[in-house]
């Protein structure tokens, strides 16, 4: 006797809870940037906005609309993973996880999804791809955190496939899964913030002008079409002559200290403290969950 569970079981216990937790996660990731901005513009940070223009009304809810439209997708997509594992199609992670195989495990989950990103990002914007894959993406112009989502059915299937291939491939705890999760939806609300959240002096630092910005997406979304494809990092633009030959100057522009600021400042430091403690504390509770 087959006691492979069946499709339509899966779908019916799975379905509720996949759109439950990916449309929290995308809410509590989107309305968390969303409000750090808010505070920011009320403080010196007023300077950083990236476009002089910013999003309507009808602007966020046509993201917030097609960004539930991508969690029913992933959900989907879930329920499937889900049948997989449980079919032993997927291998399960067996045994400990000791802290240092912890971070390893996350730093190359996140590495490979940057690649898988960029790749299937540029390969999406071939003329024969973009209309159906990636042009409800670009109706945002000026971007907002709701826009972290919102793509068209074709691309929220292409962006989520990459967490069924990766499992097929490297058995990963859940708390590993989990994190990742917390740290791509941060990372893509960020990148969509439309204020630039990073220190000055990001893009001239040895290390951290490996890590991209919230300009550097935003450049993408305003004016730089075929440029900056990258997700967390800017190494797959640089080594493939993508990147935006006016993003080092740009970031400088927007991040410069004002001639006159009469509000309240908030050193570098502190924002960037903020939001290592609001991710740390995402990354918990969806361990929790």
């Amino acid at each position: 006797m087959n006691d492979s569970p069946l499709l339509i079981d899966v779908a019916r216990h799975v379905i509720p809870h996949a759109f439950a937790f990916d449309a929290a996660r995308y809410l509590i990731g989107a309305c968390l940037i969303a409000s750090v901005v808010w505070l920011l513009d009320r403080t010196s940070w007023r300077t950083r906005w990236i476009q002089p223009r910013r999003a309507k009304v009808a602007d966020y809810v046509r993201e917030f609309l097609t960004s539930m439209q991508t969690v029913l997708v992933y959900s989907v997509v879930g329920v499937f993973t889900v049948w997989a594992i449980r079919n032993g199609w997927i291998p399960k992670f067996e045994g400990e996880v000791s802290a240092l195989r912890f971070s390893l495990m996350l730093a190359a989950i996140i590495i490979a999804h940057d690649a898988y990103f960029y790749w299937t990002h540029r390969a999406m914007h071939h003329p024969r791809l973009f209309k159906a894959f990636h042009r409800t993406h670009h109706r945002t112009v000026t971007p907002t955190p709701f826009a972290a989502y919102a793509f068209a059915m074709p691309e929220a299937f292409l962006a989520t496939l990459f967490m069924p291939l990766w499992l097929a491939l490297v058995p990963t705890p859940n708390g590993v899964t989990f994190a990742f999760l917390a740290i791509m939806i941060i990372r893509n609300c960020m990148a969509h913030a439309g204020l630039e959240l990073h220190a000055r002096g990001w893009v001239d630092h040895p290390v951290l002008q490996w890590i991209s910005t919230t300009t550097h997406h935003d450049m993408h979304h305003s004016g730089g079409f075929n440029r900056n494809y990258g997700f967390y990092f800017t190494f797959w633009d640089r080594v493939m002559g993508t990147e935006h030959p006016n993003y080092a100057q740009k970031f400088r522009e927007v991040t410069a200290v004002p001639a006159s600021a009469d509000a309240p400042r908030i050193p570098g430091q502190v924002v960037m403290g903020a939001f290592a403690g609001l991710l740390g504390i995402s990354v918990v509770a969806l361990m929790l969950a």
